[in-house]
């Protein structure tokens, strides 16, 4: 088709942004003309990418919808296009948003339109890094999106706002400048920073490790692997409810989508080397994480920890290098996406009325708060995994596929669903159950008709695609068999030219 879709999704809401920067914020009617252009421009955003995944053609592997214009004469184009991978991240942003933007009803009490400004940036950076076929390009959107994630926890955040922001900005950061300088050797060696050309082209196996590694540095950083994750707890437990919804479920899919595009697609000789440490890794965030997260009496850092154990699965899953441990990892972060987010409003929902995040202030909610204590039951056993929710989907095809590469590995892995049961089924337990002791409990309403469309949204889609996983599976099924076929042809052509060298 002519029309730049694509574009258009990118740059709808920085439309949306811009209008609502010239909406005058000095009275009440006019913070609520910011939330109904926030609102609508994101909605309209969700509507078109449901629109792009009708039109999507999941019979062919290519990329799809390509718009490529000059940009830096010579040297950079700007380059974006869609397969079955990427569109279902740009589908999760564009559902998250305006779910994001209706719960600042109650979490937001001061400068509105400069979060929601935010917000629209944020989203429009991350459609962004979903489409890019450039590595400049690509680089610009990653990077760009630490922007108005540090001025949300910064500025929204809690207490310790100014030194969460600044570790999360510098962490992400750091381990970025290595990707860049690694962009611009694959300049030099290659002659192009385009996506599609490379790999066609293929990189040379004498850069690939040093390259894989220097991608690497940013990745697990933006994942977060153990040990680099401590920014991530610290992070959530600052940052505003919508800021915690938008962290977990987008900002860290932005590093499992790198390993599946870059990582396996650019340096497929490296990845073959370095995944053993890969395993190692996520073993560690799986199994000691976990423990980690038991131990927890803030409810929001116990969640926060869990995403660390839960994105563990995703990076193990995607280096088993099998059509179900890579259809696995996407699924987990898109049912990921959806879990977390809910389990960091229903956080939200209890702090807006108490301000308190520690367990031990709550207890025997279920007599005060019914509607609650089900939407928490459900999003409680998702992150379990329980059978028919999008959870299991993911964590199964995961584990499938580590049983097919290393039944030893699979075996630790499956340790942390036992430990997923435990932290989440105890918190539920402590929050829930029990004793109302709190006598201020006994003040706070149940959910109220916002709250009640937030959550449920997130749960439909958690339960459909738990009993019917089909549109997912079907959406990404032929890329991802591209995918293992140009590495294992790679990879083969390697093992040849070895080959005959020590014939030779």
């Amino acid at each position: 088709m002519n029309f730049p879709i694509l574009s258009s999704l990118i740059l709808l809401p920085l439309v949306g942004s811009l209008f609502i920067l010239f909406v005058k914020s000095d009275a009440s009617s006019n913070y609520q003309s910011s939330k109904y252009v926030a609102l609508f421009t994101s909605f309209v955003n969700f509507l078109i990418s449901i629109y792009l995944w009708y039109l999507f053609d999941n019979s062919i592997s290519e990329f799809q919808f390509i718009e490529d214009k000059q940009w830096l004469r010579g040297f950079v184009n700007y380059k974006i296009g869609i397969d079955g991978i990427s569109i279902l991240f740009i589908l999760l942003t564009t559902f998250i948003t305006p779910l994001s933007i209706i719960s600042v009803n109650n979490s937001i009490k001061s400068r509105l339109k400069e979060f929601l400004i935010a917000i629209l940036i944020m989203e429009s950076l991350m459609i962004g890094v979903f489409c890019s076929l450039d590595l400049v390009i690509f680089y610009l959107f990653f990077e760009g999106g630490l922007i108005p994630m540090f001025l949300i926890i910064g500025i929204w955040g809690g207490t310790r706002r100014i030194y969460s922001a600044f570790k999360f900005f510098l962490f992400t950061l750091l381990g970025s400048v290595l990707m860049l300088v690694a962009i611009i050797a694959i300049y030099w060696i290659t002659g192009t920073t385009d996506v599609v050309q490379l790999y066609e082209l293929g990189i040379d196996w004498k850069y690939q490790n040093l390259l894989w590694l220097a991608f690497f540095s940013s990745f697990a950083v933006k994942t977060p692997m153990w040990p680099v994750h401590t920014w991530l707890p610290d992070a959530h437990v600052e940052a505003p409810t919508a800021g915690s919804v938008f962290l977990a479920a987008i900002l860290l899919k932005l590093a499992g989508y790198g390993f599946i595009r870059f990582s396996l697609g650019l340096f497929p000789i490296a990845s073959d080397f370095f995944t053993p440490l890969i395993y190692s890794l996520s073993l560690i965030a799986i199994v000691f994480i976990s423990l980690v997260a038991l131990v927890q009496d803030d409810m929001k850092k116990l969640i926060a920890y869990s995403s660390v154990a839960h994105m563990g699965f995703v990076t193990l899953g995607i280096f088993t290098l099998t059509q179900q441990g890579i259809e696995g990892s996407i699924i987990q972060m898109i049912s990921h996406g959806l879990v977390s987010a809910a389990l960091f409003l229903c956080v939200g929902v209890l702090y807006d009325r108490t301000h308190s995040r520690l367990i031990s202030s709550y207890g025997g909610i279920v007599s005060i708060m019914p509607k609650y204590a089900v939407v928490l039951m459900i999003f409680t056993l998702a992150a379990v995994g329980l059978p028919g929710t999008s959870g299991f989907v993911g964590e199964f095809l995961i584990l499938l596929g580590a049983f097919q590469k290393s039944f030893i590995t699979a075996a630790i892995a499956s340790l942390g669903v036992i430990f997923a049961a435990a932290y989440m089924l105890w918190l539920y337990k402590r929050v829930v159950f029990g004793n109302l002791i709190n006598k201020e409990l006994f003040k706070i309403p149940d959910l109220n008709k916002s709250e009640i469309f937030i959550l449920w949204s997130l749960a439909i889609p958690t339960l459909f695609f738990g009993f019917y996983p089909e549109p997912l599976i079907n959406t990404i099924e032929i890329s991802i068999q591209d995918l293992i076929k140009m590495y294992d042809l790679n990879l083969s052509s390697y093992a040849e030219f070895n080959k005959d060298n020590f014939i030779k």
